[in-house]
């Protein structure tokens, strides 16, 4: 599981990194050593471009009354995806990209819980497979709001915890986003 996230990136980096070809004006980003869950984050879409845009972290269904059911669905099974109604139909359309550099994880010890920052030291960018959808409600507010897909851990970190973020390859980032295929 995936309960805190660092992007320390600013704006200009991750469009050069990333390919982006267009920033949503309305979104303002602040690098973080600390992203929570219910947070806005960047995270890239594809809509015939690469587009970054502000997203809460932790899903909230389009069908949901209950905004609050989001602090609850920060991460998705990748094994469970196609089962539970919250994924299944994201999946088709609604891919996406949450942008880290790195994130925590906390191994369980006879001395309580020791935490530990696993990034990449070769990448500055981890891009994280997720699904967003968009939310509101009967008072016309709205949020976007998106979720981390996880899935087994590499071999090196199973010591650490029994899930991972999924993530996604440089090459592979383009067949996620693009919902077309």
């Amino acid at each position: 599981m995936c309960g805190r996230f660092t992007l320390t990136s600013d704006g200009k980096d991750l469009m050069d990194y990333l390919e982006v070809d267009r920033w949503d004006s309305d979104f303002i980003w602040k690098p973080s050593y600390n992203i929570a869950p219910t947070q806005e984050t960047p995270v890239l879409t594809y809509k015939n471009k690469r587009i970054i845009q502000g997203m809460h972290w932790g899903l909230v269904p389009n069908w949901s009354k209950d905004y609050k059911i989001g602090t609850r669905m920060i991460n998705a099974r990748a094994e469970t995806l196609t089962e539970k109604p919250a994924y299944a139909s994201l999946l088709q359309s609604q891919r996406c990209i949450i942008i880290a550099n790195g994130y925590y994880e906390w191994m369980r010890t006879r001395q309580g819980k020791r935490p530990y920052y696993i990034h990449d030291p070769e990448n500055s960018i981890l891009p994280f497979a997720g699904l967003w959808d968009k939310w509101k409600n009967d008072k016309k507010q709205h949020r976007i709001t998106c979720t981390i897909i996880t899935t087994e851990p590499s071999t090196e970190l199973k010591h650490i915890h029994n899930r991972m973020p999924a993530i996604l390859t440089k090459e592979r980032m383009d067949e996620w986003i693009d919902c077309s295929h």
